[in-house]
Protein backbone atom coordinates (compact mmCIF):
# COMPACT_ATOMS: atom_id res chain seq x y z
CA UNK A 1 0.00 0.00 0.00
CA UNK A 2 1.46 3.33 -1.04
CA UNK A 3 1.94 6.24 1.39
CA UNK A 4 -0.82 8.23 -0.38
CA UNK A 5 -3.33 5.43 0.11
CA UNK A 6 -2.22 4.91 3.71
CA UNK A 7 -2.63 8.62 4.43
CA UNK A 8 -6.13 8.49 2.88
CA UNK A 9 -7.04 5.43 5.01
CA UNK A 10 -5.81 7.08 8.23
CA UNK A 11 -7.68 10.29 7.37
CA UNK A 12 -10.87 8.32 6.70
CA UNK A 13 -10.57 6.50 10.02
CA UNK A 14 -10.04 9.81 11.85
CA UNK A 15 -13.10 11.36 10.17
CA UNK A 16 -15.22 8.29 11.00
CA UNK A 17 -14.04 8.34 14.63
CA UNK A 18 -14.70 12.09 14.97
CA UNK A 19 -18.14 11.72 13.40
CA UNK A 20 -19.05 8.88 15.79
CA UNK A 21 -17.73 10.84 18.76
CA UNK A 22 -19.75 13.93 17.86
CA UNK A 23 -22.91 12.26 16.53
CA UNK A 24 -23.17 9.40 19.00
CA UNK A 25 -21.45 10.30 22.25
CA UNK A 26 -21.82 14.07 21.94
CA UNK A 27 -25.46 14.00 20.90
CA UNK A 28 -26.43 11.40 23.53
CA UNK A 29 -24.65 13.37 26.25
CA UNK A 30 -26.30 16.63 25.17
CA UNK A 31 -29.79 15.06 25.14
CA UNK A 32 -29.18 13.40 28.53
CA UNK A 33 -27.91 16.67 30.08
CA UNK A 34 -30.84 18.65 28.65
CA UNK A 35 -33.33 16.09 29.96
CA UNK A 36 -31.70 16.15 33.40
CA UNK A 37 -31.90 19.95 33.45
CA UNK A 38 -35.47 20.29 32.17
CA UNK A 39 -37.30 17.23 33.54
CA UNK A 40 -35.08 15.06 35.76
CA UNK A 41 -37.98 13.02 37.20
CA UNK A 42 -39.19 11.97 33.74
CA UNK A 43 -35.65 11.46 32.45
CA UNK A 44 -34.94 9.07 35.31
CA UNK A 45 -38.03 6.91 34.74
CA UNK A 46 -40.70 8.74 36.77
CA UNK A 47 -40.03 6.40 39.67
CA UNK A 48 -42.34 6.27 42.67
CA UNK A 49 -40.72 5.73 46.06
CA UNK A 50 -42.83 3.91 48.63
CA UNK A 51 -43.22 4.43 52.33
CA UNK A 52 -40.03 2.53 53.24
CA UNK A 53 -37.89 4.45 50.74
CA UNK A 54 -37.82 1.64 48.16
CA UNK A 55 -38.85 2.18 44.54
CA UNK A 56 -42.31 0.62 44.05
CA UNK A 57 -42.78 1.37 40.37
CA UNK A 58 -42.94 4.01 37.68
CA UNK A 59 -45.64 6.48 36.78
CA UNK A 60 -45.07 5.53 33.14
CA UNK A 61 -45.28 1.71 33.21
CA UNK A 62 -48.30 -0.37 34.20
CA UNK A 63 -48.06 -3.09 36.82
CA UNK A 64 -50.11 -6.26 37.14
CA UNK A 65 -52.47 -5.82 40.07
CA UNK A 66 -54.69 -8.90 40.43
CA UNK A 67 -55.94 -8.82 44.03
CA UNK A 68 -59.59 -7.75 44.39
CA UNK A 69 -58.55 -5.09 46.93
CA UNK A 70 -56.66 -3.17 44.23
CA UNK A 71 -57.70 -1.40 41.06
CA UNK A 72 -56.72 -3.44 38.03
CA UNK A 73 -54.92 -1.95 35.01
CA UNK A 74 -55.64 -2.46 31.34
CA UNK A 75 -54.68 -5.88 30.01
CA UNK A 76 -51.17 -6.19 28.61
CA UNK A 77 -50.01 -8.16 25.59
CA UNK A 78 -46.48 -8.19 27.07
CA UNK A 79 -47.40 -9.22 30.63
CA UNK A 80 -46.46 -5.75 31.93
CA UNK A 81 -42.79 -6.28 31.02
CA UNK A 82 -41.26 -2.80 30.70
CA UNK A 83 -38.34 -4.22 28.75
CA UNK A 84 -40.56 -5.45 25.94
CA UNK A 85 -43.34 -3.00 25.12
CA UNK A 86 -45.64 -4.04 22.31
CA UNK A 87 -49.16 -4.82 21.26
CA UNK A 88 -50.56 -8.19 20.36
CA UNK A 89 -50.72 -7.39 16.62
CA UNK A 90 -54.06 -9.17 16.54
CA UNK A 91 -57.03 -7.86 14.65
CA UNK A 92 -60.13 -6.72 16.57
CA UNK A 93 -61.91 -9.56 14.75
CA UNK A 94 -59.45 -12.14 16.14
CA UNK A 95 -61.10 -14.97 18.05
CA UNK A 96 -58.32 -14.81 20.63
CA UNK A 97 -58.91 -11.09 21.25
CA UNK A 98 -62.67 -11.62 21.44
CA UNK A 99 -62.26 -14.51 23.92
CA UNK A 100 -59.87 -12.48 26.07
CA UNK A 101 -62.34 -9.59 26.09
CA UNK A 102 -65.18 -11.92 27.05
CA UNK A 103 -63.13 -13.49 29.88
CA UNK A 104 -62.16 -10.08 31.23
CA UNK A 105 -65.75 -8.84 31.06
CA UNK A 106 -66.81 -11.91 33.08
CA UNK A 107 -64.00 -11.26 35.58
CA UNK A 108 -65.35 -7.75 36.07
CA UNK A 109 -68.90 -9.07 36.47
CA UNK A 110 -70.16 -7.18 33.45
CA UNK A 111 -73.78 -7.59 32.37
CA UNK A 112 -75.82 -6.13 29.51
CA UNK A 113 -77.22 -3.63 32.02
CA UNK A 114 -73.76 -2.87 33.44
CA UNK A 115 -71.24 -3.12 30.56
CA UNK A 116 -67.55 -2.88 31.37
CA UNK A 117 -65.67 0.18 30.03
CA UNK A 118 -63.72 -0.73 26.89
CA UNK A 119 -60.30 0.19 28.29
CA UNK A 120 -60.58 -2.49 30.98
CA UNK A 121 -60.86 -5.29 28.40
CA UNK A 122 -58.57 -3.96 25.65
CA UNK A 123 -54.80 -3.55 25.78
CA UNK A 124 -53.10 -0.33 24.79
CA UNK A 125 -50.75 -0.23 21.81
CA UNK A 126 -47.62 -0.67 23.94
CA UNK A 127 -49.28 -2.93 26.49
CA UNK A 128 -47.85 -0.81 29.31
CA UNK A 129 -50.31 2.08 29.66
CA UNK A 130 -50.31 2.97 33.38
CA UNK A 131 -53.67 4.74 33.14
CA UNK A 132 -57.29 3.69 32.98
CA UNK A 133 -60.26 5.91 32.37
CA UNK A 134 -62.02 7.51 35.32
CA UNK A 135 -65.05 5.43 34.30
CA UNK A 136 -62.92 2.28 34.42
CA UNK A 137 -61.74 3.10 37.93
CA UNK A 138 -65.25 3.99 39.15
CA UNK A 139 -66.48 0.71 37.66
CA UNK A 140 -64.08 -1.14 39.98
CA UNK A 141 -64.68 0.99 43.10
CA UNK A 142 -67.42 -1.26 44.53
CA UNK A 143 -65.28 -4.40 44.29
CA UNK A 144 -62.25 -2.65 45.79
CA UNK A 145 -64.28 -1.16 48.65
CA UNK A 146 -65.95 -4.50 49.45
CA UNK A 147 -62.60 -6.34 49.45
CA UNK A 148 -61.20 -3.81 51.94
CA UNK A 149 -64.32 -3.59 54.08
CA UNK A 150 -64.81 0.08 53.17
CA UNK A 151 -67.82 2.09 52.07
CA UNK A 152 -67.92 2.67 48.30
CA UNK A 153 -68.37 6.46 48.50
CA UNK A 154 -64.88 7.27 49.91
CA UNK A 155 -63.24 4.99 47.34
CA UNK A 156 -65.16 6.70 44.53
CA UNK A 157 -64.13 10.09 45.95
CA UNK A 158 -60.49 8.95 45.92
CA UNK A 159 -60.86 8.01 42.25
CA UNK A 160 -62.32 11.43 41.40
CA UNK A 161 -59.48 13.17 43.26
CA UNK A 162 -56.86 11.09 41.42
CA UNK A 163 -58.39 11.63 37.96
CA UNK A 164 -56.71 14.14 35.67
CA UNK A 165 -57.48 15.52 32.21
CA UNK A 166 -54.67 14.65 29.83
CA UNK A 167 -55.86 17.46 27.56
CA UNK A 168 -55.99 17.68 23.82
CA UNK A 169 -58.66 16.88 21.29
CA UNK A 170 -57.58 13.27 20.86
CA UNK A 171 -57.83 12.40 24.57
CA UNK A 172 -61.24 13.40 25.90
CA UNK A 173 -62.28 12.43 29.40
CA UNK A 174 -60.22 11.95 32.50
CA UNK A 175 -57.70 9.25 33.34
CA UNK A 176 -56.28 7.73 36.52
CA UNK A 177 -52.79 6.34 37.11
CA UNK A 178 -53.47 2.87 38.56
CA UNK A 179 -50.29 2.59 40.66
CA UNK A 180 -50.73 6.04 42.19
CA UNK A 181 -54.41 5.30 42.87
CA UNK A 182 -53.57 2.01 44.59
CA UNK A 183 -50.88 3.70 46.71
CA UNK A 184 -53.36 6.42 47.70
CA UNK A 185 -55.87 3.72 48.55
CA UNK A 186 -53.34 1.96 50.82
CA UNK A 187 -52.51 5.31 52.47
CA UNK A 188 -56.21 6.06 52.99
CA UNK A 189 -56.69 2.69 54.63
CA UNK A 190 -53.65 3.21 56.89
CA UNK A 191 -54.82 6.64 58.04
CA UNK A 192 -58.34 5.37 58.75
CA UNK A 193 -56.81 2.79 61.10
CA UNK A 194 -57.93 -0.33 59.20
Amino acid sequence: MGSGKMHLLVSSIRIAAATMLICVAGYATAVWALAQAIAPDTANGSLIVGQGGAVVGSRQVAQAFTEPRYFWPRPSAVDYDGAGAGGSNKSPTSTEVANRGRELAERYGATPDNPVPADLVSASGAGLDPHISEEGALYQAGRVAAARGLETAPVEELVREAAVSPGGVLTPGRIVNVLELNLALDAMERTSGR
